[in-house]
């Protein structure tokens, strides 16, 4: 990780061409040069709900993998893979929202 500047620790921006998400990196010698491993579980918080090209700010994979079922009877996961860009975040980190409970349309409850 040298090359890309990024130490442990650091707030990173995992993308590819279906979105991108920041996460904290944490090297780790025991994987192989060029793979990055993001963890599943973390909750969708985008930057600007909506918008499709939104930056998810909690470190969620799902922004970057194909939204296709293993296959019509079981609709599984299709993968747990997929190819991405890693670069070290730039600026200030932008609040994470994730445990905010969501603004309700209409005003009740």
């Amino acid at each position: 990780m040298r090359r890309r500047s990024i130490a442990d620790g650091h707030l990173v921006r995992v993308f590819n061409d279906r979105g991108a998400c920041l996460t904290g990196a944490r090297l780790n010698a025991d994987l192989r040069p060029g793979v990055v491993k993001l963890s599943t579980g973390a909750w969708w918080d985008p930057d600007r709900p909506g918008e499709p090209d939104a930056l998810d700010r909690h470190g969620n994979p799902n922004v970057l993998t194909r939204d296709v079922g293993a296959s019509s009877l079981s609709q599984g996961c299709s993968a747990q893979t997929c190819l991405v860009q890693i670069e070290r975040f730039a600026g200030v980190a932008p609040p994470m929202r994730a445990y905010e409970p969501p603004a309700f349309v209409g005003g009740g409850r």
